[in-house]
């Protein structure tokens, strides 16, 4: 099958032939019908996270089965599904708990060293990034990594369904908890920012503050439920400006979805007395963000990472889907365009420059 592949970092995805395996008990082949450009994605091309190469990218994935091992239950041929990025055994203590985004285990849902690879080229493993590696005719996850839905969602609205609008409205409905009166704050305003807004604006927040450098993505961010948005380099000082705003010492809180150590920063001051800072952004390994102790101690605040927006995919992943049915849950907008497999470098270049919120590749 075809699949984009990434052989160095710092190289363009190159396209090529690459072989599936046969399904293994509990595994599923999906035919891919559409893979969204993630910026995570965009990170991994351009920095050594230490995944093995070469390595299929793409984690946001809408498909049909087509076929099953043995032993599967979850899913059937012909049933539409997302792929879930949440590798978990489904064991250990915190997957019986519900939170499988703690998974004490998640390599055991994978092939051992020595079992033959799900993807490989050329005689060698062609790793998957998150277990999906979605810029691919086809993948072969196990099918915990699946999640049925509504055959009646577009594929290319149901593909974001699976990182974006799961990392982002689950961190205010999961991690942050925000309720109706809240006021909130969102520091970059990407793919998933727009749906930390969102998921702040169904929430039923009085503020939902969007404060990003690019005029356009503020004025999409309106569209998401933004009842003010904000630049930073047309302010002198952004925490006052909030303050302004919110009419008290900042918000309750703010939600980082850059990566950087500077906007981390921004958001612990912004935040509140007694208020939150959730960092969401990916983060480059080994960076730090300067706090002092007044940030955090004598403020009362709390700061906290959020994986995957806290997500239980058996869960959310169709409560999402109803919501989008149901005119509640704005994924239209999030799609600015759809693209061919061939164009996937197109598609990260204009992803890096701002100028998309998610370009999606489609599949016939």
């Amino acid at each position: 099958m075809r699949a984009a592949v990434m052989v160095e970092v710092g190289k363009p995805l190159e396209i090529r032939e690459i072989e599936l395996d046969e399904p293994m008990p509990r595994e599923v082949v999906v035919k891919v019908k559409a893979s969204g450009l993630c910026h995570s994605d965009l990170h991994t091309m351009n920095t050594d996270f230490g995944w093995p190469l070469p390595l299929v990218l793409g984690h946001e994935v809408a498909g049909v089965v087509e076929s099953t091992g043995a032993d599967v239950t979850g899913v059937k041929a012909g049933d539409h599904v997302v792929a879930n990025l949440i590798s978990s055994c489904g064991a250990c203590a915190d997957c019986v708990l519900g939170v499988p985004t703690n998974c004490a285990n998640p390599g055991a849902i994978r092939r051992g060293p020595n079992e033959r690879p799900r993807y490989s080229l050329d005689g060698k493993t062609v790793t998957q990034i998150g277990d999906i590696g979605g810029f691919a005719e086809k993948i072969l996850v196990h099918e915990r990594n699946l999640v049925p839905v509504d055959k009646a969602l577009p594929f290319d609205r149901a593909a974001l369904l699976g990182c974006g609008v799961i990392t982002g409205v689950g961190a205010v409905k999961n991690a942050a908890r925000v309720k109706f009166g809240d006021t909130v704050a969102v520091i970059g305003c990407g793919g998933v920012g727009l749906n930390v807004v969102q998921g702040a604006a169904i929430s039923g927040a009085s503020h939902v503050i969007a404060i990003d450098l690019q005029p356009a993505k503020l004025e999409l961010a309106r569209t998401f439920g933004a009842t003010e948005v904000v630049n930073p380099a047309e302010e002198a000082d952004l925490a006052d400006r909030v303050r302004e705003i919110v009419g008290k010492g900042g918000v309750d809180y703010a939600f980082e979805v850059v990566g950087l150590p500077q906007t981390v920063r921004q958001a612990t001051d912004i935040t509140g007395r007694g208020g939150s800072t959730y960092v969401v952004g990916k983060m480059k390994p080994g960076t730090g963000a300067a706090l002092t102790a007044d940030d955090l101690l004598r403020g009362n605040k709390k700061l906290s990472g959020v994986f995957m927006g806290a997500t239980v995919a058996e869960i959310d992943i169709p409560l999402y889907a109803r919501l989008y049915r149901q005119g509640r849950l704005n994924l239209d907008d999030l799609v600015s365009e759809t693209i061919t497999l061939d164009q996937v470098n197109d598609g990260y270049a204009k992803l890096g420059k701002g100028e998309t919120a998610r370009s999606v590749v489609v599949f016939d």
